[in-house]
């Protein structure tokens, strides 16, 4: 049984990564040109990579929400379930109320990074066991994955 999930994880992974991403607006989030950023962490809690401030807004962007569902139902379903139940990796639910959204930006656009030299990050690795692919999600798509969150975890 879990040679066929791991199977089944491995298609959905490359099938997720063959998908096109949407244009991104780069100076919303920080440097356009960084895709795998090492950079020293001035902020632990915001984790490592391109993306240094996010602006939220209320109510939720319902555009960025649609576009968000459809991406995790491509490139994360697999391994994250919406609520608190770990899989693969951990469970989505409280996500957004435990990191701040640059956090969770740069885990999902800069994830080799992250894991290697973020200290929460390494934790997680240490909990599931298993080394989150590289998806390749640009960061618009990451934003649009974050609002997603933000509705899974109860806001309007």
């Amino acid at each position: 049984m879990k040679r066929i999930i791991v199977i089944y994880c491995a298609i959905l992974l490359w099938l997720g990564a063959c998908a096109p991403d949407k244009q991104q607006k780069p100076e919303e989030y920080g440097t356009p040109e960084t895709s795998a950023v090492e950079e020293v962490m001035t902020d632990p809690t915001k984790g490592i990579g391109a993306i240094k401030n996010v602006t939220l807004n209320t109510p939720l962007e319902q555009d960025r929400v649609k576009r968000g569902i459809a991406i995790y139902e491509m490139k994360c379903a697999a391994c994250h379930k919406l609520n608190d139940q770990r899989v693969v990796g951990p469970g989505w639910a409280g996500v957004t109320k435990n990191r701040k959204p640059e956090w969770i930006m740069n885990m999902i656009t800069n994830v080799d990074v992250m894991l290697e030299k973020d200290p929460e990050a390494q934790k997680l690795l240490e909990l599931c066991l298993m080394r989150m692919p590289n998806q390749n999600v640009s960061i618009g798509d990451a934003r649009d994955i974050l609002e997603f969150m933000r509705q899974n975890d109860g806001e309007k």
